[in-house]
């Protein structure tokens, strides 16, 4: 097996200068939220580290991961499949097709047996023996299992390989499956979205191979760094939640002063992702900022939760801007009734008392 180059090996074969790359790494640290001190270990790590062999299969799902992927802007995408990993076998970008595709599959596998990272886009359908899903020419159910055999780690890329998304959604025919109810004894991180982020996909894989370790995951095993806060959390509507300033019906006057969606559906409450804080289009916008609520995509059954529209949680909050005297009144309405509650319950335990007394009387 030859050695493989380092990602700065590789960079300076660009012709990349020495001050592009520290610049590169000041990015990459800003991008995982990591402080200066980083820098110069991230920068350690791709002079000395070689690029790490990837295998990309895709399952059933629509491509949009990949199309996320490919959008990243820090770092950009070409860097990261170029400089950063080595993209050996990716059937949507690859040149390869057939044969030739498949062959390069099994090399990388047998060339890098426990070193290599298997990227799933997609999950396997198990229904009628898998023939729902082939890639191959095989069930991609065996193609996963084939390829999560000897990997070293797998990354579940949206809500597709996390949860089953779509696909899995009721009455689910094809009985869609997500990565981790299928392979059980592999490291297994989740990067739900639908589709995620480009800069929290390529991040993941920045961490990955700079630490050499999975990052912090969260319960559900997605990483923490870009899942441990709720939308609604970083949200510039927040203030406007807290406020009890809400837009009731679409393009509304509170719509046009950007009031909260909360009662159009907006699942942001409920909804771990880094949409409010990194955005999209290289941080132009995301879809709350644009007038649309949150669908909660990056939460697991999402499609089985009722209309994007309907608003499903239960939060209580009165704002701060609601009337005071009418908090009040409510508040009081609610001691009478439990006053007029606890009477009640009292009056029935003093009669079941004298019930029982009469019967030992007579007895």
């Amino acid at each position: 097996m030859k050695p493989r180059e380092t990602f700065y090996d590789v960079m300076r074969r660009q012709g990349i200068t020495r001050r592009s790359f520290m610049k590169y790494c000041s990015l990459t640290a800003s991008a995982l939220g990591l402080g200066p001190a980083f820098v110069p270990k991230i920068a350690h790590a791709m002079e000395t580290k070689p690029r790490t062999p990837v295998i990309w299969l895709h399952g059933l799902e629509c491509t949009c991961c990949s199309e996320s992927f490919i959008r990243s802007a820090h770092p950009l995408v070409k860097d990261v499949v170029l400089s950063m990993i080595s993209l050996d076998y990716d059937d949507t970008l690859m040149a390869a097709a057939g044969h030739a595709a498949e062959r390069a599959l099994e090399e990388t596998i047998e060339q890098y047996k426990g070193n290599y990272i298997l990227a799933v886009e997609g999950n396997p359908p198990l229904n009628e023996d898998g023939m729902f899903c082939i890639s191959g020419g095989k069930p991609f159910v065996e193609k996963l299992r084939y390829a999560a055999k000897d990997a070293k780690a797998i990354i579940s890329w949206g809500a597709c390989a996390s949860y089953g998304c779509v696909q899995a959604a009721y009455p689910n025919p094809t009985q869609a499956t997500p990565v981790h109810k299928v392979i059980s004894d592999k490291p297994i991180i989740k990067v739900p979205g639908c589709p995620p982020i480009a800069e929290v996909m390529t991040g993941v894989i920045t961490y990955m191979l700079t630490f050499d370790r999975l990052p912090e995951l969260d319960r559900q095993g997605r990483p923490a760094m870009f899942y441990g806060q709720r939308i609604h959390d970083k949200c510039y509507r927040r203030p406007h939640f807290d406020a009890g300033q809400f837009v009731e019906a679409w393009d509304d006057e509170n719509a046009r002063k950007g009031y909260c969606l909360y009662k159009m559906g907006c699942k942001g409450p409920t909804t771990y992702n880094a949409c409010s804080t990194i955005r999209w289009n290289e941080g132009v916008s995301f879809p709350i900022q644009s007038g649309h609520g949150c669908i909660g995509c990056s939460e697991d059954g999402f499609w089985d939760q009722g209309s994007f529209y309907d608003r499903v949680t239960d939060l209580t909050q009165f704002g701060v801007e609601s009337n005071a005297d009418k908090i009040g009144m409510t508040a009081a309405a609610g001691v009478g009734g439990a006053v007029a509650l606890h009477a009640a319950v009292s009056a029935l335990k003093a009669a079941q008392r004298k019930t029982q007394n009469d019967v030992s009387e007579e007895a």
